[in-house]
């Protein structure tokens, strides 16, 4: 079991890469930062539509639960709706006293002072997390019954989770000038990779029947799939200095999750 809970942190690790990279100077202009965004958007809309929905379709089909195209449409359109719910929970006012970071400010004080891109990279935090959590259930599993295919699973999953670390850090390294709360951020979403690991085994598992419990990724699509529509590309497309950098940095990231795809 010690394996297993090792081989989720260490897939849920790589968003802290991601956020290293996110603290690049040039993350902070606004041209980077809206391919940054576009392409996190690229990389979410691509996974949802191509590997997970499929991937939870086919589960519930081999496993000869009725209905389970409704189910997974359900499902899909309660995680659309988690994405407004905590939107909208999240604060609309942030003092900047309690943002600002210790370090010396630089860039354009319009991007510092943003309080929406800020709560697009706290939204992207809460979001990237819900979506470890059951990335981490299947990698603890995997790696209980296949050593080699947990492995495996963890280089696949850590391919995704740098741009994920991206995504999460560079909105709010922008936002508050913070090094350190950009990567806090980055490290914490990546944690809830052995939470979900050690939740799904103790907890989900006695309470839902195994067939049921690939619906869990279902719901993060639908997430994934209203924070880019809601969040990310519309902030892409704020900072954006040319068309094409928006545009751009969401077929890069579709190309880069789909070519990743292919490969696993």
């Amino acid at each position: 079991m010690l394996w297993a809970i090792a081989a989720a942190t260490l897939a849920g690790a790589a968003t802290i890469v991601g956020g290293a990279l996110a603290l690049h100077p040039g993350m902070r202009r606004r041209g980077p930062l809206a391919v940054g965004l576009a392409f996190a958007a690229g990389i979410m809309i691509v996974l949802s539509v191509v590997e997970i929905l499929p991937l939870t379709l086919r589960t519930l089909r081999a496993s000869e639960v009725s209905g389970s195209s409704w189910w997974t449409a359900g499902v899909l359109a309660a995680g659309v709706g988690l994405v407004f719910l905590i939107d909208a929970l999240l604060p609309h006012s942030i003092n900047p006293a309690d943002i600002a970071g210790g370090e010396e400010r630089q860039g354009p004080a319009d991007l510092l002072a943003n309080q929406r891109l800020l709560r697009s990279g706290l939204l992207v935090a809460l979001i990237v997390g819900a979506h470890n959590l059951p990335e981490g259930l299947m990698t603890f599993l995997a790696t209980l019954e296949s050593p080699q295919l947990g492995a495996t699973l963890v280089v696949a999953i850590a391919i995704h989770n740098i741009p994920e670390g991206m995504a999460v850090a560079a909105p709010i390294y922008a936002a508050t000038g913070s090094r350190q709360r950009a990567l806090t951020w980055a490290a914490l979403s990546g944690l809830a990779e052995p939470v979900g690991a050690l939740v799904g085994y103790f907890l989900l598992r006695a309470l839902l029947p195994d067939e049921l419990l690939v619906l869990t990724l279902a719901l993060v699509a639908g997430m994934m799939i209203a924070l880019s529509l809601r969040e990310l590309l519309p902030a892409a497309r704020r900072y954006q200095t040319h068309w094409a950098q928006g545009l751009g940095g969401l077929v890069a990231g579709g190309l880069v999750i789909w070519v990743s795809l292919q490969i696993g």
